[in-house]
């Protein structure tokens, strides 16, 4: 097949989208695949990612700026003409809109005026951001732009069964469930390190890793609520705006900053517990990179860990908001070393059929359903 991916977000900034876009973009180009990247132009980016099998894929850069208080942002600068120009020259067989809003926009306009079958992947939940930044006035603003964009889509994928059900009670129609897949062969209980563990935590403490951006969304203060409980510790993976006041708030925690690869795989199996506390998740990758590590999970009751928690099987699930419930969850596993020993076995079991081969070829077989959804005439259904 011939793959074009539009990407709202690409590296060099790495969040939940760049990671979904490698690892689709691995797994097309070892199989023989052709594809090409469409992505914001940033300061000194590359023009093409080499792939895991050493195949070079090229990067179109599109003009951008970075999005006023929050540079991690790029706002795309270019034309749906530009855009389609781009789509005659690539002559793809369908175009992979990752996380579509401006630049995934104009796109899903160009590929319907070159006759190119679009899937949208829903990555990020633009209108809670919204309301967690104090402007929920734009909440119904974003969906009416969301549902411009996927409702011009020959089919949007959702993350989860609540995130699907969000969409379709928004009126985004044509809508599947396509889940995220997890490197099994990175994270991993084997690399449970003793001596990284001491450096966070005394030999009776237990270890608690949160692992993310620290940014306002991802709600982090309210791990506040386990950062003062006697015999644990915390230990914060990640970097972000938040960090400083983070650092101020929690100043028994460990912040080990960003981490990736086989040292950030090592920060995940060598804690106790991983807690995510953020309530936008529209999935929630890095809880299936601590289950994958064999530790138990503890995040909101909303969007994506409902899907991928088991209460009282794989960790648990609080309401939103009742910090108490999340403390008194962490106790149960942290002070219970038989439990959250058959939890993290269990959590660890729970994401083995999830790797990225199998995500990847299911996200093939929508593919294929978009471009015979394109050739049937409407009304022919």
């Amino acid at each position: 097949m011939r793959i074009l991916v539009v990407a709202e977000s690409f590296l060099p900034h790495m969040n939940g989208v760049t990671n979904s876009v490698l690892r689709v973009v691995d797994h097309f180009a070892a199989t023989g695949d052709e594809l090409a990247i469409i992505a914001p132009q940033w300061p000194r980016a590359e023009t093409s990612v080499r792939t895991a099998c050493g195949r070079v894929v090229p990067v179109h850069r599109v003009p951008s700026a970075p999005l006023p208080g929050y540079s991690a942002v790029r706002i795309a600068a270019t034309s749906a003409a530009a855009l389609r120009r781009r789509i005659e020259e690539f002559r793809p067989d369908v175009v992979h809109l990752a996380s579509p809003t401006i630049l995934g926009g104009r796109a899903v306009v160009a590929a319907q005026k070159a006759g190119v079958p679009t899937v949208a992947v829903f990555q990020t939940d633009i209108p809670g951001y919204t309301a967690r930044y104090g402007m929920p006035f734009l909440e119904s603003a974003s969906w009416r732009a969301l549902r411009d964009v996927h409702n011009r889509a020959t089919l949007t994928l959702a993350p989860s069964t609540r995130t699907r059900d969000e969409l379709i009670e928004h009126d985004i129609e044509r809508v599947d469930l396509w889940r995220r897949g997890v490197d099994t062969s990175l994270f991993s209980p084997s690399l449970h390190d003793p001596e990284l563990r001491a450096r966070y935590a005394d030999p009776d403490e237990k270890l608690v890793v949160y692992m993310g951006r620290l940014a306002p969304e991802k709600q982090v203060a309210d791990l506040e609520v386990i950062h003062d409980m006697p015999g644990v510790r915390l230990l914060i993976v990640g970097d972000g705006p938040d960090r400083e006041a983070l650092r101020r708030r929690m100043p028994r925690a460990r912040f080990a900053g960003f981490r990736s690869g086989t040292d950030l795989a090592a920060h995940l199996a060598s804690a106790d517990l991983f807690i995510h506390p953020g309530e936008l998740e529209t999935f929630g990758q890095t809880i299936q990179e601590a289950m994958a590590s064999g530790l138990p999970v503890i995040a909101p009751r909303r969007g994506g860990p409902v899907d991928l928690i088991a209460p009282s099987r794989t960790g648990w699930l609080y309401t939103p908001g009742m910090l108490d419930e999340l403390r008194e969850q962490a106790g149960d596993l942290l002070f219970d070393d038989s439990k959250r020993r058959a939890f993290g076995r269990a959590a660890l079991e729970s994401v083995h059929k999830r790797t990225w081969p199998v995500l990847a070829e299911q996200l093939r077989a929508y593919y294929l359903s978009a471009m015979e959804r394109h050739r049937t005439p409407l009304g022919a259904h």
